[in-house]
């Protein structure tokens, strides 16, 4: 059932790219577009597999590792993904996003399979060294290789989407993740429950597949180290079909060369350095702008969409059971409601203008936290719907800031750079609030014992202090920040952009005249 909608949810995404031809392409070139990016975002999405299966595994591996063991680890490989894209943005630049995201598959799937064999050697006894350090310095490479994606990924669209078509790709964007996520918790909850010692025989052709390829025979231990390797065995197949079918500009397939009237628009021929690259971003106000507000919507994101399945799996949520079992289907459809709910303000309403939508939706993200810390021990479903429609806010802002504003403002010449830095930033958010809530939120042993008492309230903590009513209060200020923040760019738009506008469309707002 659950692949079912999902399936149709891919459909209805399709059906909208197809229907949303506001220049009028011809059919080729809007099928051949199609051709370029299903197999890119698709990649995009098994990269999302293989990087929050790590939320997954921590779960399953239980006292191997703990809360703060998670939070170092994911927040060591936050920092590196956040550094990497000084280096990978510029790089990307210059090689372009087809050779990028088949470097992201490859050396994503290879840190994997290194993951695999580190839980291989943790379940069995056999870690030589301390696991934290095996992990934060694993998962680091992992992240690394991953940062080649979302910068791919954007550089690809950025020379196939004209700007007043960016906002809906925005959303596709946000649905790419969304897609991710789903396969990322509930794929990945589904193969480590398939892969138990205790799992039922027989119980389905899949689950004897996995047993038979991974399971050690007459040993009790659960093969959570398939949760790994499977990921990376489809990453492979995904970057063979990069290979095959992907082109970096309309150009290389055949069409008349395409102006996105973009912040590069009448530069294209401007050969810029790493250097310049760089200072696109570091000495754009705008663009630092939209860095901060994702350092924001990267604090809210990771912060909601991976401690949400830890908190249910530590305090049982009676009522709201359909949310934990499910969470990444859930994630999935409102992530992609999400999306099209911020691309779509943003084409439609607000004339490609992305600021608009974000201060709207990290508005909402902040009532929403507030919510959650009024109700979190009285209202389970309270507080899982609020974790959803929080994820659905946060996914439309990043899908506007790193998927669409960035590039363009950035421009085609300098789009991985821009995005990847913006990224980066989003980063940077997640590895704030792994460090943070990982440290302010009680130890299981404290938790669980309260919860075998019947005494979950409004106080459940430590000696220490730690309470999971940090949780939502750490998170509220960064969306309060960030509302603040996007208002400041309520009006921006690249000049080329204001140019093509007032040119070709019928100017309805004084604020989008040529300045």
């Amino acid at each position: 059932m659950d692949l079912l909608l999902v399936g149709l949810c891919l459909a209805v995404v399709i059906g909208l790219y197809f229907y949303n031809n506001p220049l009028k392409h011809g059919r080729w070139f809007m099928v051949r577009r199609f051709i370029n990016w299903f197999p890119l975002g698709m990649t995009y999405a098994f990269l999302y597999m293989g990087r929050y299966n790590l939320n997954v595994s921590k779960n399953a591996l239980g006292t191997l590792m703990t809360k703060e063991d998670f939070g170092i680890i994911f927040g060591t490989g936050t920092i590196v993904y956040a550094l990497s894209f000084l280096f990978n943005g510029p790089l990307v630049d210059r090689i372009g996003g087809k050779r990028g995201i088949i470097i992201a598959a490859l050396g994503a799937a290879t840190a994997n399979v290194m993951m695999g064999v580190l839980t291989f050697l943790a379940l069995t006894g056999r870690m030589p060294i301390k696991l934290t350090l095996a992990y934060s310095i694993v998962y680091g490479l992992n992240m690394y290789f991953q940062s080649y994606g979302a910068v791919s990924i954007i550089k690809v669209k950025a020379y196939w989407f004209h700007v007043r078509e960016r906002g809906v790709f925005g959303a596709i964007f946000g649905t790419l993740i969304s897609f991710g996520v789903y396969f990322a918790f509930d794929w990945s909850k589904a193969i480590v429950d398939m892969t138990k010692a205790s799992a039922t025989a027989g119980a389905g052709w899949l689950q004897g597949v996995l047993q038979r390829v991974f399971a050690l025979e007459g040993q009790a231990v659960d093969a959570t180290w398939a949760v790994f390797f499977i990921p990376a065995a489809i990453l492979v197949f995904w970057a063979a079909m990069d290979a095959w079918l992907i082109r970096d500009t309309p150009e290389e397939a055949n069409f008349p060369h395409f102006d996105t009237h973009d912040a590069s628009s009448g530069e294209m021929h401007v050969d810029l350095t790493p250097r310049q690259l760089l200072g696109k971003v570091f000495r754009s106000p705008v663009m630092l702008l939209i860095a901060v507000v994702e350092m924001c919507s990267g604090v809210l994101r990771n912060g909601v969409m991976q401690w949400y399945s830890i908190f249910a799996h530590e305090l049982k949520q009676p009522g709201a059971e359909i949310f934990d079992n499910h969470w990444g289907l859930w994630l999935c459809v409102f992530g992609i409601v999400g999306g099209f709910t911020g691309g779509l303000l943003s084409d439609k309403v607000f004339r490609s203008r992305r600021g608009p939508p974000a201060a709207i939706l990290a508005g909402f993200m902040f009532i929403l936290c507030v919510t959650m810390a009024l109700y979190l021990f009285s209202s389970p479903f309270t507080i899982a719907l609020s974790a959803l429609l929080i994820t659905m806010a946060v996914i439309g802002v990043h899908s506007l800031m790193s998927g669409t504003a960035a590039a363009d403002f950035g421009g085609r010449k300098a789009t991985a750079t821009c995005s990847g830095i913006v990224d980066g930033f989003v980063y940077l958010g997640s590895s704030i609030q792994s460090f943070g809530i990982g440290f302010l939120t009680p130890k299981e042993h404290v938790v669980t014992a309260a919860t075998a008492a019947g005494q979950i309230s409004f106080n459940v903590h430590d000696l220490a202090g730690r309470s999971w009513l940090w949780w939502p209060l750490f998170l509220a200020p960064f969306a309060l920040l960030g509302m603040v923040l996007s208002i400041r760019i309520w009006h921006e738009l690249p000049a080329a952009t204001k140019r093509y506008i007032a040119r070709v469309e019928s100017p309805r707002q004084p604020e989008l005249a040529i300045e």
